[in-house]
């Protein structure tokens, strides 16, 4: 019997996936759909599968690791509320793609309540995964003497062999992406000089970016083994970086920090082919190779980069807009938006952004649950 259910349930899956071409899942405005097509073989295969024994557990559990583009950083409320004596520096926010997700799965459970533990942390490495304590660095509302360091998020996660899915959202500050665009900024703002030369052939000390992604797809392996060791049955799921930088760097005005300011055209098109895409690809092969699954979010996210109008970009620029708790000057640098009435974002997603993101980490969490 449980054969016959599970090739009608595989021929079920394949019709339903099939409903959803690429095209379809590349805008927030497919969710409706999306969800409905989810929700309706979700309920499908609840009826299909043979119902487990007495005493079975009665919820998923699903951890969520990653940096700032998982934790929300500026994109609604703070969570935990500003106040709460259990805030830890992290910035997760209650329109991050993990609580968006969360909401959905509650609306329609996927045959069980999915229990969501999120740990992700803004400024996190690959390394604050699994191997190192990280220090936050919060801007809001820090307590005196900064935020005390907290535990690798595999611990605080609690992992272990009755988590069911996990989703990972991590790489760019191992390179960092964040340090590289300020310097990108520094040298934009200075004639003759290119980010893409420093980065090629850089001064002592500095790694260049070959290197770079080297050491970052030995990181993320390294990381991905304590995971899947940390949590041996879970299904693994690691999530890419949204296309935050526009397709031509000529479509950037170098006079508006609400985009990506002075940083030179040229050196925009080598972040975009020579960073960002590569650090996907690198987390695209490792995640292959553990045979884990990978979200593609730069696909869906062409188009509205941190350079296209306000309606469109789904990623504020150098200065955007953000919630009024979050500050409009960067700590330790000479950043100001203030005078332009925006608050420092430094390119990162706003909430259009994040909802783009839970559209396909969603799909990618019901359809891992479906061999559970």
């Amino acid at each position: 019997m449980r054969s016959t259910s599970m090739g009608r349930l595989a021929a079920l899956t394949s019709a339903v996936l099939s409903a959803c071409p690429g095209d379809a899942m590349r805008h927030p405005v497919s969710r409706p759909r999306t969800r409905a097509l989810a929700v309706g073989l979700t309920l499908a295969v609840s009826a299909l599968l043979p119902s487990g024994p007495a005493g079975a557990a009665d919820q998923y559990e699903w951890a969520a690791l990653g940096d700032s583009y998982t934790a929300g950083g500026f994109v609604g409320a703070p969570q935990p509320p500003l106040g709460n004596t259990s805030r830890d520096g992290c910035d997760r926010t209650s329109n991050a793609y993990p609580s968006v997700v969360e909401r959905e799965l509650d609306e329609f459970p996927p045959g069980k309540y999915v229990h969501l533990s999120n740990v992700s942390c803004g400024n996190a490495t690959i390394t604050d995964i699994a191997d190192t304590k990280q220090t936050p660095i919060s801007p809001v509302q820090p307590p005196a003497g900064g935020w005390p360091a907290v535990d690798q998020q595999i611990q605080r996660a609690k992992l272990n062999e009755k988590t069911d899915v996990l989703t990972i959202g991590v790489g760019g500050n191992s390179l960092p992406f964040g340090g590289m665009l300020l310097k990108c900024l520094e040298l934009g703002a200075t004639p003759g000089k290119s980010c893409r030369e420093y980065y090629t052939n850089p001064p002592e000390r500095e790694e260049n970016i070959q290197d770079k992604l080297a050491r970052v797809q030995s990181e993320y392996i390294e990381m991905l083994a304590k995971v899947h060791q940390a949590a041996p049955n879970a299904k693994v799921i690691t999530v890419g970086y949204p296309a935050v930088l526009p397709e031509e760097g000529s479509d950037c005005n170098r006079a508006s920090l609400t985009e990506l300011g002075p940083i030179k055209h040229a050196d925009i098109n080598w972040l975009r082919d020579d960073v960002l895409k590569p650090l996907n690809s690198t987390i695209q092969q490792v995640t292959s190779f553990f045979g884990d699954r990978y979200v593609d979010v730069y696909s869906s996210s062409a188009g509205h980069d941190a350079c296209q109008p306000a309606d469109t970009k789904w990623v504020e620029g150098i200065c955007g807009d953000a919630a009024d708790y979050w500050p409009a000057k960067l700590p330790g640098t000479l950043l100001n938006c203030a005078p332009i009435n925006k608050r420092v974002t430094l390119v990162h997603p706003n909430a259009e952004g994040h909802a783009n993101t839970a559209t396909h980490v969603e799909r990618a969490i019901r359809i891992a649950l479906l061999d559970r």
